[in-house]
Order: C-alpha cells, then sequence, then structure tokens
C-alpha cells in the first residue's frame, strides 16, 4: 500500500519538502509519495484523524502551526518537549507522537562548523514558530549569552518563561544593537519571497559577524546578500531545510537519506 505524507502550513505553496521527499522516495524505491497540504486551524484535527486512520503515513509541520499542532498530538518527545515547537508528526503504536527535527537541522547545517560557539553572543531575530528550535540549538551547541528581539515585544516575554537566560531587546533598538553580535540568526518571514523585507541594511555588523538566514526562497535575501556582498560570513536556510528533512525521513522510514549532488542541484534548480 502505497504511505501518503505531506506538509501543512499556510502559505504552503513555496515549500521544497515534496521536491526533497520524494527524491529519496524514489533513490530508494519507496512506495510514496509526499504533497502539499494548505490548512487552516479548522483543519487540523481531520488532518490528524487521517493520520491516526492511516489514511496519512506522517506529516511535516510548518508556520504558523508549530504551536498549534501541539493540542492534537498525544505526546510531544524530545526537542519537542523543550522547545513547544513541533514540524514532524508520526504514528507510533496508535499514537500520534509531535517530534522537532529543526533543532537538529540547524545544529547541523551551521552551528558545528562555528569555533568557539561558547565565547560567542548570538542574537536571534523574531519569536515566532521556528525561534525555540533557534534557541534550543544555540543553546545546545555551547552559546551562553543569547538575546532575541521581535515586533511583537509579548512574544519575547512567553519565550523569556521557557528559556529564562534570554536577554530581550527591544524592537526598535535592533538597527542599533546588531553591532554587539557575533551570530545572527533571522528568524522571522522578513526576506521571504512575496513578502517584506527588513527596513534597514545590516551596515553596523562585526567584520567578523556570521548571518544565519532560515529562510531558503529565495536563496538570498537582501539581508542576506547585502552582508555577502560585503564579505561577511552568510548562510541561507537550505541546508538547514534539508538536515531537518533527513531527520524526518528517517523517523518515518528508518532510513537515513544521503544529501548527494543530485538533491542539491535538484533544489537549487528550483530556487532559481
Amino acid at each position: 500500500m502505497k504511505k501518503k505524507f505531506g506538509i501543512i502550513g499556510n502559505p504552503i505553496k513555496h515549500s521544497l519538502s515534496p521536491v526533497l521527499h520524494n527524491y529519496w522516495f524514489e533513490k530508494y524505491g519507496l512506495n510514496a509519495t509526499y504533497s502539499i497540504i494548505e490548512a487552516e486551524d479548522r483543519d487540523l484535527k481531520n488532518i490528524i484523524k487521517k493520520i491516526r486512520d492511516r489514511e496519512l503515513t506522517g506529516i511535516n509541520v510548518t508556520l504558523p502551526f508549530k504551536q498549534k499542532i501541539i493540542h492534537q498530538t498525544d505526546r510531544i518527545i524530545n526537542d519537542a518537549e523543550f522547545t513547544g515547537s513541533v514540524n514532524t508528526i508520526l504514528l507510533d503504536n496508535d499514537k500520534i507522537i509531535g517530534e522537532n527535527t529543526d533543532v537538529y537541522g540547524l545544529q547541523a547545517a551551521y552551528l558545528k562548523e562555528i569555533d568557539n560557539c561558547g565565547s560567542k553572543d548570538a542574537l536571534v531575530i523574531g519569536a515566532g514558530g521556528v525561534s525555540p528550535s533557534v534557541i534550543l540549538s544555540l543553546q545546545k551547541s555551547g552559546v551562553k549569552k543569547i538575546s532575541i528581539t521581535n515586533r511583537t515585544n509579548e512574544k519575547c516575554i512567553f519565550l523569556k518563561k521557557k528559556f529564562n537566560y534570554l536577554s530581550i531587546i527591544p524592537w526598535k533598538n535592533l538597527e542599533n544593537e546588531i553591532k554587539n553580535f557575533d551570530i545572527i540568526i533571522n528568524a522571522t518571514s522578513l526576506g521571504l519571497k512575496d513578502f517584506e523585507d527588513f527596513n534597514f541594511n545590516f551596515s553596523n555588523t562585526k567584520a567578523s559577524v556570521i548571518y544565519i538566514d532560515t529562510i531558503y526562497n529565495p536563496l538570498e535575501t537582501k539581508t542576506y546578500r547585502f552582508l555577502k556582498e560585503e564579505g561577511k560570513k552568510v548562510f541561507n536556510g537550505l541546508d538547514m531545510f534539508i538536515y531537518q528533512g533527513q531527520k524526518s525521513f528517517y523517523l518515518w522510514n528508518k532510513i537515513n537519506p544521503e544529501i548527494d549532488n543530485g538533491i542539491i542541484e535538484l533544489l537549487n534548480s528550483k530556487l532559481k
């Protein structure tokens, strides 16, 4: 019987998850498909019922449902429990399990490459769906000084209750404060294709700054491109996307798929 997987979100048309997972299904000869599932809040219960009834085998979850989906699970585990953010749903012994592979994705893609993480000051821009995963991955990588800023300050206060070591920076101070950080991670939708961008450039960052954008569509946001042209070390969200997908694939299929040149070239071709 063909297994069916998908990704829920809104908006979701920009997602390349079907490209990633269908490539691996074909590579490993699995009788499975993966598709986009555009959803509203009211659809979550029915989507989870489809997993329970085995009409769906598993799903990925993206904005704005990473927290909302938790109420539909039987249990959240591992990094999902620590972050309160779920991006992967699977059925285990008839129980709906929520897991988080974003934390692994960020660590595997970028943070393992950064020397002396413990001595660096990090700034997380944004307090939405992926932000708890970004904070936990920084913590796991040894970063001790983590600050956060968001347009809605209440969301920062909510996250500080979960991660009490966070320092909160008012959004209005962001342009001036970026000069104080060694690692800056954009965990907002600013710069996403067809979305608005930052209303200032990042001209006063440190010469040694490392800028990580969790966005991969487009491959180069305005801020990414500006810092790249300034000679700063920049990463887009594509590697994080691939690694979080790799772990989701393993959780569902117990196969650790290879990240080969074929999938990298295919994804890049879709983003040009």
